[in-house]
């Protein structure tokens, strides 16, 4: 049963939102620029792009940590240990101007798949765990690359 939930699905295609939005306004000046005016400078271009994805690196050092606390013994400190890496990774990598924060948060998101991989091969994460996994990790570094660009 790999079928993803579908509440599971839809929140986390809510959670590309800013990651989408963001991309929209930097391959469309004018419309980043109504979002500025409108919105406000932290809410289009690569400023919400990079602000967020260093958060959803952060929350998702919080999945993964919960699905260590599942294990026992070496397999939950190895899984403790590996779930920090993607906010610590967030924390200090997403400096030094939009395209290597960018680059670096591509990185990042691009690990957390390893992680997840990792988690889902020791039966810690549900069934369907990768399918949304994928997904999602493909459109975020997507929606990154016009900052890298």
């Amino acid at each position: 049963m790999n079928a993803i939930p579908r509440s599971a699905l839809l929140l986390g295609l809510a959670g590309l939102i800013p990651f989408l939005w963001g991309a929209l306004t930097v391959l469309h000046p004018d419309l980043g620029l109504w979002g500025q005016m409108t919105l406000g400078g932290r809410f289009v271009g690569p400023y919400v792009q990079l602000f967020y994805g260093a958060i959803i690196l952060s929350f998702m050092s919080g999945v993964l940590w919960g699905f260590a606390a599942q294990a026992t013994g070496r397999t939950a400190t190895a899984g403790y240990i590996l779930s920090v890496i993607p906010a610590l990774w967030a924390f200090f990598m997403t400096g030094g101007g939009p395209v290597t924060a960018a680059m670096n948060l591509i990185v990042g998101f691009l690990a957390l798949l390893l992680l997840d991989w990792h988690f889902w091969r020791l039966e810690l994460a549900p069934p369907w765990w990768m399918h949304l996994r994928v997904l999602l990790t493909v459109i975020v570094v997507l929606s990154l690359l016009p900052l890298v660009f």
